[in-house]
């Protein structure tokens, strides 16, 4: 007479039993590394933001002096501001003394100017206006010391942990410190949750009241190349060096890059080319599969049906080596079988593809159809193929009821 187990038994059995599943897969045959590039800053990070893909990592955790690729966090701050409705584009912020007096780069603000947000924006990203960060620490904040905490506070929540601020500006500061690393999240913040304010930079020039004519151009050196640069900072002082926060796009693809301690602006604007043709040259997108395509099938217990296929749950496509594109292996990699009920479009796998110099991509593939729970009958006859592997594979094993 037959005994149907317990449903704890079933459970514990099967978590007993689950083992990790790798399928091979030939996408053709054997790769030939990436072409390497050596970069002349002392620090370097370079992402491709289409493929969520890090193609370059030098340095780029280690806080270092940000001069004024830092304005980046006050931008931040003040679109911030503008998305919750504490200010808008035209409201005026007034100008103290102390933002005056600064020193530095330059919007030629004075007191008895009334900025208007919009205003300031330009100032920041075209003119690199030391003043104008400060009428918007001093505008948001009260202070700029006060300001300062409060980009403290805002980088932590958003995970910029190797940066610590002193001020809205990037002026030369011991506390004054950002990772590479850092400073392209932010730039990728500013790219996605901003695309409305990120025009802006982009601008070539800004002739703020028509103040210091010479002082109106972007001091970016990729904007007139047609390479398709539009953003986002450069900075320099004595002891950071030069550098540059850059991001271009090329068809579908966007690169995000950061430089730092390089030794002269000629050093800074070769250097960022140089990484922007190689990023696009040498790398390319690559298309795998069409959604549905089914890599393979695991088994699964308990169910009305005894296997499930994995598949893509979207075209696929990966970035590769330029050596790379007509070569390579794969791998689908599972913790099963599968326990039924299995919904359709649960995420069941994921498919591994090595790529020369580059970090492993980890695709996920979904089940291609539900299985309900079965009856009696999958239910006692996943009971048997468990308990006949563990008994094959245990000496003098003893069941009981």
């Amino acid at each position: 007479m037959f005994r149907t187990l317990p449903q704890t038994t079933f459970r514990r059995i099967f978590r007993r039993f689950t083992q990790s599943l790798v399928v091979c897969l030939t996408l053709t045959g054997a790769a030939t590394p990436a072409a390497a590039f050596e970069t002349r800053a002392g620090a370097a990070w370079v992402y491709d933001l289409t493929s969520e893909t890090l193609l370059m990592d030098k340095n780029s955790q280690t806080p270092l002096p940000p001069a004024s690729m830092s304005k980046l966090m006050t931008l931040n701050m003040l679109f911030e501001a503008l998305r919750d409705g504490r200010v808008t584009l035209d409201t005026q912020f007034s100008v103290s003394t102390r933002a005056k007096s600064i020193g530095g780069s330059t919007m030629f603000l004075n007191e008895t100017d009334r900025p208007s947000v919009e205003d300031l924006i330009q100032g920041i990203i075209v003119l690199s206006g030391n003043d104008a960060c400060v009428v918007v620490a001093e505008g948001l904040g009260g202070t700029e010391d006060n300001f300062a905490r409060l980009m403290n506070d805002r980088a932590k929540a958003l995970g910029m942990n190797n940066s610590t601020f002193a001020n809205a500006s990037g002026w030369p500061n011991p506390n004054q410190r950002m990772s590479m690393q850092d400073l392209g999240t932010l730039a990728i913040r500013l790219i996605t949750e901003f695309p409305e304010y990120y025009g802006y930079f982009g601008q070539l020039e800004f002739p703020y009241d028509n103040r210091a004519p010479q002082n109106r151009h972007n001091r970016n050196p990729l904007l007139k190349l047609g390479i398709g640069a539009d953003g986002l900072k450069t900075g320099h002082t004595e002891e950071a060096g030069y550098g540059l926060v850059g991001s271009a796009t090329q068809g579908t693809r966007r690169v995000v890059f950061v430089l730092s301690g390089l030794d002269s602006m000629a050093d800074r604007a070769q250097e960022s080319e140089r990484v922007v043709n190689w990023a696009f040259r040498q790398f390319a997108e690559k298309p795998i599969a069409e959604k549905g395509h089914e890599f393979a099938k695991a088994q699964v217990w308990m169910g009305d049906d005894t296997e499930v296929g994995l598949v893509a749950g979207e075209d696929i496509s990966v970035l590769l080596p330029g050596s790379q594109l007509e070569d390579g292996s794969a791998k689908v990699v599972y913790t099963g079988p599968f326990e039924a009920p299995i919904t359709q479009g649960d995420v069941l796998a994921e498919l591994v593809i090595a790529r020369q110099d580059l970090p492993e991509a980890r695709i996920p593939l979904i089940a291609d159809r539900s299985i309900a729970r079965g009856g009696l009958v999958p239910r006692l006859r996943t009971a048997f193929v468990v308990l006949k592997d563990k008994l094959e594979g245990q000496t003098g094993l003893a069941v009981s009821e």
